[in-house]
């Protein structure tokens, strides 16, 4: 009766707010409110349970990778796809895409989880299943030091009960797995790492910051992990799984997307291999195939914003989401400048990150030769200040990002166009451009 109750009180909350044009986690938090248990008992009767995905970066996009494999193995699953990763989002989606008596038609749930806000999460709902990604130097004001965000993530790893995929070139993620490995043999530990010439492409926080690429990040060349990212091509990738390499084209946008794959391949295969829950009903079992996976994976295509292309004018354009040091430089490297109108657009609201001086720990050099047509946001003259200091010539700048993208249209007519964006910037843009073509709303 519980259920009944929270799920007709959530649906009705949020057709309220749909209809003024409230936010998506309303019904959410609502529900929260008034029964905390809700989304426990929701979640507890999926055969396959619950994966944590988190890291301070490439959650969303790791996240629709593994939803998608998953589905093409024939599995049903819940997820929050609009990337409402606080668990008043997770709940929100729950009470979106359950039933009346509060059940989903799933066979598992894939949630990306906020650093922090996973807390409320796991206390409710201990994953079986949990992927960490990294740990970069994002958010500064929010959590203070990148240690803070490592022992959030370790309590994560400490409430999984089953498996655990960790990002082995990540000296503090790693560490979280030997921990977890020392503390408890219950809990599978598998690792997705690089290959010797692709780390220099990907540097850790500490790498970056100190200036120069190790090795390995924080230590010296070692084995393959459970799956090794090899080779790197134009969306072509070769992945290294128990001794077999798997080449595969890909759909996916930015070097950063890549690497990530690996990860997602890792927890996928994971999954599959656990199978599900033995006290519970499972609908379907899956026999891990990995070139089956691998096949699926090279269907993914970006999730919004990360390395998403639109169709503007009848030209390519692609939105970037930056967040950090390492991500803009990643995402500057992913994508040749020449040939592309380029735009940047930076904001400094809560979901951002306030702190915008980790701007100088990135080189812009590579965008001197085309420069930027258009820098906008919050923080447009900080941006604008730091393209000057590396000689990259700026058109316009343009506070408001509804005017700043207007001009930026009319002034690169005929041309290809990319835009660099924080979070909240990109949302914003994202709902502009629905007005002009076609956007997807939710991945």
């Amino acid at each position: 009766m519980r259920d009944v109750i929270s799920a007709l009180v959530g649906k009705s909350v949020r057709q309220v707010a749909r209809l003024r044009g409230g936010g998506s986690a309303l019904p959410g938090l609502v529900v929260e409110k008034m029964d905390p248990g809700f989304l426990g008992r929701v979640l507890g009767r999926l055969p396959y349970g619950v994966v944590a995905v988190s890291g301070t970066n490439g959650k969303t996009t790791t996240t629709k990778m593994i939803v998608e494999m998953l589905e093409a193995e024939g599995l049903r699953v819940f997820t929050n796809r609009t990337g409402s990763n606080f668990s008043r989002g997770v709940v929100a989606a729950a009470v979106a895409e359950g039933s009346l008596r509060g059940r989903l038609d799933a066979d598992i749930a894939v949630l990306e989880l906020d650093e922090a806000h996973a807390m409320f999460f796991i206390d409710r709902v201990p994953p079986r299943f949990t992927l960490l990604l990294n740990v970069l130097r994002d958010q500064l004001d929010r959590f203070g030091e990148i240690d803070t965000t490592a022992k959030l993530l370790q309590r994560i790893a400490d409430a999984t009960t089953e498996g655990l995929v960790v990002n082995r070139e990540d000296r503090l993620i790693r560490t979280i797995g030997d921990l977890t490995r020392e503390r408890t043999a219950a809990v599978d530990v598998r690792e997705f790492g690089l290959s010797a010439d692709l780390l220099a492409t990907f540097p850790s926080d500490d790498d970056f910051h100190a200036g120069s690429v190790s090795a390995v990040a924080g230590g010296v060349a070692v084995a393959d992990a459970d799956v090794t990212l090899i080779e790197l091509g134009d969306h072509e990738a070769v992945f290294r799984v128990e001794g077999s390499d798997y080449r595969t084209p890909l759909k996916l946008e930015g070097l950063y997307n890549t690497f990530n794959a690996a990860a997602a391949l890792a927890v996928v295969r994971q999954i599959l291999v656990a199978g599900p829950l033995p006290d519970r009903d499972a609908r379907v079992t899956v026999t891990p195939d990995t070139a089956e996976i691998v096949a699926a994976l090279a269907q993914v295509r970006p999730a919004f914003g990360r390395g998403e292309q639109l169709e503007l004018d009848g030209q390519p354009l692609e939105l970037v989401l930056v967040k950090n040091p390492a991500g803009f430089r990643l995402g500057l490297a992913s994508f040749a400048a020449d040939g592309v109108a380029a735009m940047i657009a930076i904001n400094d609201q809560y979901a951002d990150g306030r702190d915008m001086s980790w701007l100088w720990d990135v080189d812009f050099t590579s965008l001197q030769s085309g420069g930027v047509d258009t820098v906008s946001g919050t923080r447009a003259w900080d941006m604008a200040l730091r393209l000057e200091h590396d000689e990259v010539p700026v058109a316009a700048v343009e506070e408001n990002l509804g005017r700043a993208l207007t001009e930026f249209r009319a002034r690169t007519m005929g041309q290809p166009r990319r835009i660099y964006c924080t979070y909240t910037a990109m949302l914003e843009l994202r709902r502009a451009l629905a007005e002009v073509t076609d956007v997807e709303d939710i991945w």
